[in-house]
């Protein structure tokens, strides 16, 4: 797992680390690694450093610092460069000294507009490294700093965060830097992982700086590609249909058979074993999807490990019936759709349901709200304190997937990109999680494992297989948009890319 810690608690870490090593050389090892990230950039793109041009953009404080420090370190190796001080009178004054005892050039930004050497030294540069603001800032740009950002043309290397970008939702609400690559310290902040956050952070380079032994228990946690294919199930020598799981569905109506079609296709395509559909879509889940056992009611379903309901089940009575015949039944339960809706409009419903029998709530923003009354600014602590509420696992669907337990563990998943953002892909994420859960998994992780290929899933589809890892700064694959039906038929293929990067680190 890679853990993810607040500002605050970063800070916390950067006071006990400052106890026994002196903050000038801690920050000296963040510019060691800034650097080092520009010199990579800079042959990766253009084959060699010396010679090549740098710019500084910078703010008041550390980061500035950082970038300043680090300029120092590549006049050393024969960069050019310039340091753009947007505060000049509060520039960090050792990092400036070193920068110009280096051979460094240093010009003013301006006030209300950009100085004519500003805009000649930012249009100019190879790598822009944006030391701007740091974890303590919120809220968009300040103008000058905005004006500095849009000339430039060139790759930024961001320290610590990109400029503009909420440290703590990842959100953008104005003018923010686009990063190739961000260089952080320590460890992942939230806004690397929520929000606008990813894409705008680029590749991540996480330094070492002495912060490990400081930090406390990460806030949330990512699972990584291998984690997800160690754990995946896949069939043993020993085992038959009913030994690998067996998951019900209730989903779909006869004015929304899709939904039956994608949410049972999901659990097939997610593993071996055995799916039964119960529902008014009987016929149509048997003409698409054979091996699957249908009948038309939850009590004729026979035998289940889990159910998956919701997707397109209505939210009237005949739907309110479906679910409390679900909860019913003491098996675990994923709901999703229709199902929220109903949970969030009926409180008997929460009574019907065992509260030692886990139950997996998967909504999307609009029924998040639903549930609390409002749609979620900080989605981490919003869907800790609705699982902590509920007694559920919930998972807020979204660019960035958040997972919460009731006990507080939070995991999250950054998509990157909104290719399953397509009407019915969140009924093949249902199907995909109950049956993950039918196989024995315990259900968060399981949330997190399916958020994952279910999203590699959507990008294959997407580019036709293009979506390989990149360069910074190189253009992403070509996509188009797809259904989730060309989502459902990728999973396959994620699911082998997830399980061979396993077997590539086992």
């Amino acid at each position: 797992m890679l853990g993810v810690w607040s500002p605050e608690r970063v800070r916390e870490a950067e006071r006990r680390l400052f106890r026994t090593v002196a903050e000038p050389v801690v920050m000296r090892r963040a510019a060691n690694g800034v650097a080092l990230s520009v010199r990579g950039l800079l042959t990766e793109r253009l084959g060699r450093v010396s010679g090549r041009r740098v710019a500084l953009l910078v703010g008041a404080g550390n980061n500035g610092g950082d970038a300043l420090w680090a300029g120092a370190l590549l006049r050393d190796r024969g960069v050019g460069v310039t340091a753009v001080l947007l505060s000049p009178g509060k520039a960090h004054a050792e990092g400036l000294r070193a920068l110009r005892a280096a051979g460094g050039r240093v010009v003013e930004a301006g006030d209300s507009e950009l100085t004519a050497d500003a805009v000649e030294a930012l249009r100019r540069a190879d790598v822009v490294v944006d030391g701007i603001v740091g974890l303590a800032a919120q809220g968009p740009l300040r103008p000058l700093a905005a004006a500095a950002v849009e000339q430039v043309a060139a790759p930024v290397v961001a320290v610590d965060l990109p400029s503009g970008v909420d440290p703590v939702t990842g959100a953008v609400e104005g003018p923010a830097v686009s990063a190739a690559v961000t260089v952080t310290f320590g460890g992942r902040k939230p806004c690397h992982v929520l929000g606008a956050g990813p894409a705008r952070s680029g590749r991540l380079d996480v330094i070492d700086i002495g912060l490990g032994p400081h930090l406390a228990e990460p806030g949330c946690s990512v699972m990584e590609t291998h984690e997800v294919g160690h754990a995946w199930p896949v069939p043993r020598a020993e085992d038959d249909k009913y030994s690998q799981g067996v998951l019900g569905v209730a989903a779909g109506s006869a004015t929304f058979p899709g939904a039956a079609v994608l949410t049972v296709g999901g659990a097939v395509r997610t593993a071996s074993g055995m799916v039964r559909y119960a529902g008014p879509a009987a016929d149509v889940v048997r003409q698409r999807w054979p091996e699957v056992v249908a009948t038309g009611s939850v009590g004729d379903a026979g035998r289940v490990q889990a159910w998956s309901v919701g997707p397109g089940i209505g939210t009237g009575a005949a739907g309110r019936e479906v679910l409390a015949a679900v909860l019913d039944s003491s098996k675990p339960v994923v709901a999703d759709a229709d199902a929220i809706t109903l949970f969030a409009g009926d409180e008997t419903l929460w009574d019907a349901r065992d509260p030692d029998v886990p139950l997996v709530l998967t909504p999307h923003e609009g029924e998040f709200a639903r549930l609390v009354g409002q749609r979620p600014v900080d989605r981490v602590a919003a869907v800790r304190e609705v699982a902590r509420r509920c007694s559920a696992v919930v998972l807020l669907k979204g660019n960035t997937t958040v997972i919460a337990d009731p006990d507080g563990r939070v995991l999250v998943h950054p998509c990157g990109h909104a290719w399953p953002a397509t009407a019915g892909s969140g009924d093949v994420l249902t199907g995909m999680i109950g049956k993950l859960i039918a196989t024995g998994m315990e259900p968060s992780p399981a949330c997190a494992r399916a958020a994952h290929v279910h999203a590699r899933a959507a990008e294959l589809a997407a580019t036709g297989g293009a979506a390989e890892s990149r360069e910074p700064g190189e253009a992403a694959p070509v996509g188009a948009p797809i259904g989730a039906s060309a989502l459902l038929e990728a999973v396959p293929d994620a699911v082998r890319e997830v399980r061979a990067v396993a077997s590539s680190v086992s």
